[in-house]
Order: structure tokens, then C-alpha cells, then sequence
């Protein structure tokens, strides 16, 4: 495995090993050391992806037929209207659309510079990072549809709460020359070309759409088993290893505390949305409330690194920092309703 690489004046400089590295660290960190825990690692980790199986493939087509066809330019359609429509129109697109916040920096940066309110910017940003058809089929397939489908309000709450709270607040000093004078066009997905045209649902009458759906499948096949043999492997590792007692004592129970620490934890602790499905699924095993886990997911999806870059490239800090803010508080009002209700 290459981790290091040799610079011109002999100094070594670490590589990340990427998910791939860190499995084939983790089953040979087992063969080494633990090597009566390596075949049930495998053995659970594979009949956990051939369980999810169904759930990937359809993850898998309908993000490659919604890309091959072009529905981003749906988009353009939460920032038409009055603010309040905005505001509903965007965190319902940001909470069910398959494409992730840094995908649309482009797209979101020409709407800012023409004048696009901020609240609604805001709401699309907040729910986007949450929940789309393939993270919906990955967490139902694995923590259940009631769990799935509150995610979904969750994330289209979340959303309609930050952008009226921006809009509320849109008066004030805080809120005022929001932007970087040079947005940091860029990300985890890379840039791509501001939306135009109509949606072609019949996109294989089209070579170019035809080679779209090919290589998104193949992209987002490659991407959801490595990560969820990852996070599978982790959770084998977790059940194995972590005193469920621990966790018990720490994010399970009744009352706030349980819910605001999983938030907090949430937050810095998130891998990506697909991998955090089976870490969830392994804590609550061992104990943690459904509170917590619902704040948990909905804190960390909204501050993951990928979500976090597509606001950061946009706006000034202190936006940066309202929309963490509103992200922790929307993960514990999450968490506490679902909390009330599970």
C-alpha cells in the first residue's frame, strides 16, 4: 500500500489510504492481531451488504436515471416566487433531490450573484446533505422505514427552519454583504456547468445521456460498496469491541442530554451519510437512544465535509457559522421530537 510518498528533498508526506486503504488495513490488523475475529468480521460484513444488496441497486438507478436525465434544471424552480415559497420550494428539492450540496456550487453561486434571497439558499443547503433516493434505500434497508421517512421530514424541516429563520433575521447586520467577493468555485464532486434545458426522461435515445447513466452507475456502485463494507466492517468491530454498556450510559436514556451529546458528537464524528447508516445501526444496538441517534445523523450529515465545503466556498464566516448553528439546534429539536415519538 502506497500511504507515503518520497518528496524531492527525501522527506516522506502521508497519503490518505483512502476507504479501500482502510479496509484492507482493518482485515489485516485482524489477520495480524485478532485472527478469531477476522472470518466473523467477514462473514458479518458480507451477509450485512448482501442484505442492503437490493436496497444499493435501486440507490444505484435511480441516481444514474435522475442524473442521465438531467433534473438538476428542477432546481432553478425553488428560487422562483415569493421568499416563503422559496424557502418551501428549496428545502423540499434539497431534502429529496439526489445531488449533493458541492455538486450545485456553480448552479448556487450564479443564483447568489444575481440576487437569489439567502434564506432560500439557505434552506436548499441545510436539507440537501441529509437525505436523496439513495440514502433513503440505504437507511430504510437497514434502520427501517419509520426511521427512514423521519429522516426525510427531518431534512425537509430542518431546511424550512433555517431558511425562515434567515429570513426573519435578513434585516440585520449579521446577515449583511453575505458573500465572499470571490467564491471558491470548487469541492468533493468537482465543478460542473450552471443548469439549463429541460429534463429528457427518455434519456436512452441519447448516446451522451446513455454514457451519463453508465458511468454514474458504475461511479455510485463503486462508491456505496466501499463505504458500506466499511462501515460494516466497523460495525462488527464496534459490536466486538465496544462495551454496550459505555454507550448505554453515555447516549442512551431519556432526557436531553442523551439527544444534545449526540448531536455534539455527530458534528466532528461523521465518515458520510451511507457509512454512518451501519454505525448508527451498531450504537443503537448497544444502547443509544433513538433521540440521540436522530440528532446524531441530521448534526453530522449538515457539518460532514463535503456539505460544510459548499457553504463555506460561497459565504463569509460568520454565514459559515449561522449555519452550523441553526444545523446543531435543528439535530436536537430532530432528536428530541423523534425521541417523543419512537
Amino acid at each position: 500500500m502506497a500511504d507515503t510518498t518520497q518528496t524531492q528533498n527525501g522527506m516522506f508526506r502521508w497519503r490518505n489510504p483512502g476507504a479501500w486503504g482502510v479496509i484492507v488495513l482493518i482485515i489485516l490488523g485482524l489477520a495480524v492481531f485478532a485472527p478469531q475475529e477476522l472470518f466473523p468480521a467477514l462473514s458479518f460484513a458480507g451477509k450485512a451488504l448482501a442484505g442492503t444488496a437490493p436496497f444499493i441497486a435501486f440507490a444505484v438507478f435511480a441516481v444514474a436515471y435522475l442524473k442521465a436525465t438531467g433534473a438538476e434544471t428542477l432546481l432553478a424552480r425553488a428560487f422562483e416566487g415569493n421568499p416563503a415559497r422559496m424557502i418551501v420550494m428549496a428545502a423540499l428539492l434539497g431534502g429529496l433531490s439526489p445531488f449533493c450540496s458541492c455538486e450545485v456550487i456553480p448552479f448556487i453561486a450564479a443564483l447568489l450573484a444575481v440576487g437569489a434571497p439567502l434564506a432560500a439558499v439557505m434552506a436548499f443547503w441545510l436539507a440537501s446533505p441529509l437525505m436523496d433516493p439513495a440514502m433513503f434505500a440505504i437507511t430504510s434497508g437497514t434502520l427501517g422505514w419509520d426511521f427512514a421517512i423521519a429522516k426525510t421530514l427531518a431534512a425537509v424541516g430542518l431546511g424550512m427552519f433555517g431558511g425562515f429563520a434567515v429570513m426573519f433575521a435578513s434585516g440585520t447586520a449579521l446577515f449583511a454583504d453575505p458573500l465572499r467577493e470571490k467564491p471558491q468555485i470548487g469541492g468533493c464532486c468537482g465543478a460542473s456547468k450552471p443548469f439549463s434545458g429541460a429534463p429528457v426522461w427518455r434519456f436512452w435515445k441519447e448516446t451522451p445521456r446513455r454514457e451519463t447513466f453508465q458511468a454514474t452507475a458504475f461511479e455510485n456502485a463503486v462508491f456505496l460498496t466501499k463505504w458500506l463494507t466499511l462501515a460494516y466492517l466497523i460495525e462488527a468491530l464496534m459490536v466486538r469491541y465496544m462495551p454496550a454498556e459505555v454507550i448505554a450510559n453515555v447516549l442512551g436514556g431519556a432526557g436531553l442530554g442523551p439527544i444534545l451529546l449526540g448531536a455534539l458528537v455527530g458534528a466532528p464524528a461523521y465518515l458520510n451519510g451511507y457509512a454512518a447508516v451501519p454505525l448508527v445501526d451498531a450504537l443503537l444496538a448497544q444502547g443509544m437512544s433513538n433521540g440521540a441517534a436522530m440528532s446524531f445523523v441530521i448534526a453530522g450529515g449538515v457539518s460532514s465535509i463535503p456539505a460544510a465545503i459548499a457553504v463555506w466556498a460561497l459565504v463569509k464566516p460568520r454565514i459559515f457559522a449561522v449555519y452550523l448553528g441553526l444545523a446543531l439546534i435543528g439535530a436536537v429539536m430532530a432528536g428530541v421530537l423523534w425521541q417523543a415519538i419512537a
